[in-house]
C-alpha cells in the first residue's frame, strides 16, 4: 500500500516524538508473523488512530483533508470502515465544535478518559507503579516521549505500538483491552463519533473473552478500584520520570504539570498542557 502522506508523519513526530523506529515482530493471537504488507497496513492504522484521538487543535484540523484522503485510500477492512465514518464527521464540524466535543468526551467523563491505567488500577498506588513500568518499557525500546503526556495516554500507547510492532509494541494495548472496551462503550452510549476510532482499534486486537466481558460489566457497574492512601512509598522521581498523577513536581525549569497542586491523586487530568492553547 502507499505510505502515509508526507504531512502526516511530520504531524505525528511533532506531537509524539519518536527517537527510533523498530520493525514489526509478530502479530497477536493465532495469526503468526505479519507479512511486510500487513505490517505496513497495521502501522498505518495505529498511527491514524493515534492522530485522530489527539486534541483537535489548529494543526490537526488543518490536516483534515490529508487525514480523510489517507483513510479513503486504505484497503477495505472493518477498521478502515470505522475510520471513514469518523473522518466524515470530523471534516463536517467547525473547529470550535470539535474542541468542545473532545473536552466533553475525554476530559470531563471518567468512563471515557484516555488514561488507560486508570481503568485497571483506579485511584490506588498500583497506578503510579504502572505508569513507571510503562515509561520504562518505552525507554527499553529506545523511545522517548519527551514527557509531553503521561505514558498511558492512549495516543502515546498507540504511537508506541506503531513504532515497535505487533508483538512487544502492542502488548500495552492488549493489557488494557478491558479499559478500551469501556471507553468504546461509554462513547457509544454518549453517541460520540469517537466511538468509530475505538471500534477500529478493537478490530486489531484479539477478540474479548467471556472473562473480559464480565470484567467490563463490573467496571461499568462499580468503577475502577479505589483506596484512600497516599503515594509516598514510591519515593521521589528524577528528571524525565513519570510520577503518579498528583505527585510529580518537575525540577526547574518547570515543565507543565498534568494535575494542579492540591488535586486528589489519580483524578484524570482535565486540561492537559497540549490542549490549553486555543480553548474557548
Amino acid at each position: 500500500m502507499n505510505p502515509l502522506p508526507a504531512g502526516v508523519p511530520a504531524l505525528v513526530r511533532a506531537r509524539v516524538r519518536a527517537a527510533v523506529r523498530r520493525p514489526d515482530r509478530t502479530a497477536p493471537g493465532r495469526r503468526g508473523r505479519l507479512t511486510p504488507e500487513e505490517a505496513e497496513a497495521r502501522t498505518l492504522l495505529l498511527r491514524l488512530c493515534s492522530l485522530l484521538l489527539q486534541y483537535p487543535d489548529t494543526e490537526l484540523t488543518t490536516a483534515r483533508p490529508v487525514l480523510t484522503s489517507t483513510v479513503a485510500a486504505l484497503p477495505a477492512s472493518p477498521a478502515a470502515g470505522h475510520l471513514a465514518g469518523f473522518t466524515a464527521w470530523l471534516t463536517a464540524q467547525e473547529p470550535d465544535a470539535l474542541e468542545r466535543h473532545y473536552v466533553e468526551m475525554f476530559d470531563l467523563r471518567r468512563k471515557s478518559s484516555l488514561y488507560l491505567t486508570y481503568y485497571l488500577h483506579g485511584d490506588t498506588r498500583r497506578r503510579g507503579m504502572a505508569l513507571l513500568i510503562l515509561n520504562q518499557r518505552y525507554r527499553a525500546a529506545g523511545w522517548d516521549t519527551d514527557g509531553g503526556e503521561l505514558p498511558d495516554h492512549l495516543p502515546v500507547v498507540l504511537e508506541f505500538a506503531a513504532l515497535v510492532g505487533a508483538g512487544a509494541g502492542e502488548a500495552p494495548l492488549r493489557q488494557h483491552r478491558r479499559g478500551l472496551e469501556l471507553i468504546h462503550r461509554a462513547l457509544t452510549d454518549a453517541g460520540s463519533p469517537y466511538r468509530h476510532v475505538l471500534a477500529a482499534l478493537l478490530t486489531l486486537l484479539p477478540p474479548p473473552t467471556e472473562e473480559d466481558r464480565a470484567a467490563v460489566a463490573r467496571l461499568v457497574a462499580e468503577g475502577p478500584p479505589n483506596e484512600e492512601v497516599g503515594l509516598d512509598p514510591y519515593g521521589t522521581y528524577g528528571e524525565g520520570e513519570f510520577a503518579p498523577p498528583g505527585t510529580f513536581v518537575p525540577p526547574p525549569p518547570a515543565a507543565p504539570t498534568r494535575v494542579p497542586p492540591g488535586a486528589p491523586p489519580f483524578t484524570p487530568p482535565v486540561t492537559p498542557p497540549s490542549r490549553t492553547e486555543g480553548r474557548r
